[in-house]
């Protein structure tokens, strides 16, 4: 029409950048899942990525950590794990016997470093599956997911051995502040790293801690990390001097206010796997092989189905020759 002509003669097209004319540029996630794979396929070698990688690694999970709750919601089917502590290559058996990511949905139930020789690799690859496959994977804080437990344990030497800085240290002990402290699944199974505190009744008062901080040396938070469960009544002290130890009765009034079937936690070192206690209503999972590579244990997982139907998978430590022989101290930059 006349009036659809004049509008137009008076429209300054020359001001419109020709860019802007062409199709919008892929969304930045998609370029970020390109760099997560490559991530995921050199740690998979047990190879670490640069520290540049590391930082933005970290800036990403924390992203996504920080909107997960407390009580993080969980749905079936899920395989839950115990303990890692930096044993990659049992890391990498374990995935093997419980299906790869993200084929398999994982709840790791912290312990991720110290100890063993690859910690950086281990918590490293996990993040990076973490940010990859955020609504697959799913982490949540153990007791050694700590500053100060990880400068005695391992952690932090390893960090500044393989990196020849604490940064890399700073960066995933920034990510342990956001970890989530429990998990639920399917409104029945709680997970949690250590066990009960006297000082929590109802998940409502796990929802409400302030979790982003060092683990304290006492309190709600430390408990659910540091507690252990023990055949007496009631509760007792810990000989690990942090926690407590509590019996088949606090766990029995825990469940049942909260309407929970299972608690599943780890933190204790169990020969055969696993170790299920009062009633089948508290399992300790262990998934650490050979712990320490000299304890000669086996290790363990736990598969969920679709109905919480519980199977327990074991397995052994990855062969010899699937092992690696643990990184030396690379030369530092000013003597090359």
């Amino acid at each position: 029409s006349k009036a659809t002509v004049s509008v137009l003669n008076c429209c300054d097209f020359s001001s419109i950048r020709r860019d802007s004319l062409l199709p919008p540029p892929p969304p930045l996630d998609m370029a970020s899942n390109s760099d997560l794979d490559k991530h995921i396929e050199k740690l998979k070698k047990c190879e670490i990525i640069k520290e540049a990688d590391v930082k933005s690694l970290c800036k990403k999970a924390k992203e996504i950590l920080v909107d997960e709750p407390n009580v993080q919601v969980v749905y079936s089917p899920i395989t839950i794990v115990g303990d890692i502590h930096g044993q990659f290559y049992d890391l990498k058996e374990l995935l093997r016997v419980g299906g790869d990511v993200p084929d398999t949905n994982y709840l790791f139930m912290g312990d991720f470093v110290d100890r063993g020789f690859y910690s950086v690799e281990t918590f490293l690859l996990l993040l990076a599956l973490k940010a990859r496959y955020p609504d697959r994977v799913q982490l949540i804080r153990g007791n050694h997911e700590s500053r100060q437990i990880t400068q005695v344990y391992g952690f932090y030497d390893e960090c500044l051995r393989k990196y020849g800085s604490v940064n890399v240290w700073r960066y995933c002990t920034e990510v342990f502040d956001h970890l989530a402290l429990s998990a639920l699944v399917e409104n029945k199974v709680l997970t949690v790293h250590g066990g009960l505190s006297p000082a929590i009744n109802s998940l409502d008062q796990i929802r409400t801690i302030d979790r982003k901080q060092e683990v304290p040396h006492d309190g709600a938070m430390c408990d659910l990390l540091w507690s252990d469960p023990e055949d007496i009544d009631g509760w007792g002290l810990s000989p690990r001097g942090a926690g407590y130890l509590f019996g088949g009765d606090v766990v029995h009034q825990f469940n049942t206010h909260n309407k929970i079937e299972l608690i599943t936690r780890s933190h204790q070192l169990v020969m055969e796997g696993y170790k299920s206690m009062f009633n089948d209503t508290l399992v300790t999972v262990w998934s650490a092989p050979n712990y320490c590579y000299r304890c000669g244990n086996v290790a363990s997982i736990l598969e969920l189905d679709e109905h919480l139907q519980r199977n327990y998978k074991i397995f052994e430590a990855a062969p010899q020759e699937a092992r690696g022989i643990p990184a030396k101290k690379p030369t530092p930059d000013y003597f090359l």
